[in-house]
């Protein structure tokens, strides 16, 4: 049930799992019940915590220690009426006791009532001598309810603190996201720095808010000093690279992503972005590769997929893009675009029912972009389904009223269908509005002649 070294360290937990075996009843004082317990929750052994809380209840019938640990299992399992008759049994007996007021808050907190759950942790706050951590839960609460400024308060206390709570610094920073408040951040970390001025972390995301405020030079020397501050420090080299990249400076910008990956298991992400930078450089077959590569490492990586069909669309290369936006739907079946992507391909290879599938998908997925309409109607057209594609444009025109291009191709199919006054008159209202595609144009001749 242990790994050897839990057991070599902690002989409390070695000597409970033999009384388990055996079916003994030997004795444990409440601090061992307690450590045992803290190491099953810790490791989510929740029934193995149970039978230690029985026990340790047996032995020590009114342990208050024992009795929040019993308490905050049924918190666990979402037995909220169990844990507030267990901290009424605990409070009689410590009634000012810190964990009362933080259990309770907890339940408040998770029917949602944050109000009430602010209040106890305040009380908590007034009984507790390491305060931290109650700072840490009052700033979460006030989050919930996005309280921003209040929420600031606590995390800043917290950060001010321990300047290595990255947690809170995190919550922080987000605060001040929210409030629109970059110059606050920026002072923030600055004095975070002037306490540990190799914080990796502080550089990073004050290079984040010298983004957003379009400070780019300073943004740079900040993820370069957090790349001095831990050389190993991958996100700072993606960051640093996606910099580079939007200052024209692609080959640098791939020199970072590539030293990311010294430091990680290949990644979908940096390959991509190294593939966007060959594409620049006009490296193709590199940047062909790299996408390929991105999508072996994460088969549902859509932006590759997407990057990678557009750079062979582009070129033309309509077979292999037929290849690729078929391997990308079996991974991404659901992705509106890819549909729209197999479409437009499988028309410029004239396979029209292959069309019209990728068209009705994408629009039964809710992509009811003109586009998939109107080349629905066409590949219906071309192979001459008159009557569904007439379907299709009245169906088309609940989402596009008036749309001089779907009205132009239902004149075409009325045309072809023997209404040939219906046809007309329709075409007489948008003829001098629309523009004749030249894919269908041969399709009914007689209309372009009017």
């Amino acid at each position: 049930m242990f790994d050897n070294l839990s057991e070599d360290t902690n002989p409390s937990l070695t000597k409970f799992e033999q009384m388990l075996k055996t079916n003994q009843v030997l004795f444990f004082d409440a601090l061992e019940f307690e450590n045992i317990i803290h190491h099953y929750i810790d490791f989510a052994q929740f029934n193995l915590a149970k039978k230690a809380i029985k026990m340790g209840m047996e032995q020590h019938p009114e342990n208050v220690e024992l009795m929040l640990l019993k308490s905050e299992l049924f918190l666990v399992d979402g037995s909220y009426n169990e844990a507030e008759n267990m901290l009424n049994d605990i409070e009689r007996i410590s009634p000012e006791h810190e964990e009362i007021f933080l259990q309770r808050a907890n339940i408040f907190s998770k029917k949602k009532n944050h109000p009430q759950a602010i209040e106890l942790l305040k009380k908590a706050l007034n009984v507790s001598e390491e305060p931290t951590e109650i700072w840490n839960l009052l700033g979460m609460e006030y989050l919930f309810q996005e309280d921003y400024i209040k929420a600031k308060k606590y995390f800043h206390k917290c950060v001010k603190e321990n300047t290595l709570d990255y947690q809170s610094l995190y919550n922080l920073l987000y605060c001040y996201e929210q409030l629109g408040e970059n110059i606050e951040a920026i002072n923030t970390l600055n004095n975070l720095l002037e306490i540990n001025p190799y914080s990796e972390v502080a550089w990073h995301q004050l290079g984040k808010i010298y983004i957003k405020i379009n400070k780019t030079e300073e943004a740079l020397s900040a993820f370069e000093f957090a790349i001095i501050s831990d050389d190993c420090y991958t996100i700072a080299y993606i960051e640093k690279g996606k910099l580079l990249e939007q200052m024209g400076r692609i080959n640098e910008a791939i020199a970072n992503y590539k030293f990311s990956l010294n430091f990680n298991d290949p990644n979908a992400f940096v390959n991509h972005r190294i593939g966007l930078c060959h594409l620049k450089l006009g490296n193709e077959n590199l940047a062909v590769r790299y996408f390929e590569e991105s999508i072996k490492l994460e088969p549902n990586h859509e932006k590759s997929w997407m990057a990678l069909i557009d750079f062979l669309i582009d070129s033309k290369d309509y077979l292999r893009a037929q290849k690729y936006v078929n391997k990308a739907l079996q991974a991404n079946s659901d992705n509106t675009e890819l549909w729209k992507k197999s479409a437009f391909i499988h028309f410029q290879l004239n396979f029209y029912e292959e069309t019209a599938v990728g068209c009705k998908t994408a629009i039964s997925l809710g992509n009811h972009d003109i586009l998939n309409w109107t080349l629905w109607m066409d590949s219906l057209m071309l192979i001459n389904d008159w009557k569904k594609a007439l379907e299709i444009g009245e169906e088309a025109l609940n989402y596009h009223k008036k749309n001089s291009s779907v009205l132009y191709r239902l004149a075409g199919c009325k045309f072809r269908l023997g209404n040939k006054n219906e046809a007309l008159f329709i075409f007489d209202q948008i003829k001098n509005k629309v523009i004749i595609p030249r894919n269908i144009n041969h399709l009914f001749p007689e209309l372009i002649k009017v």
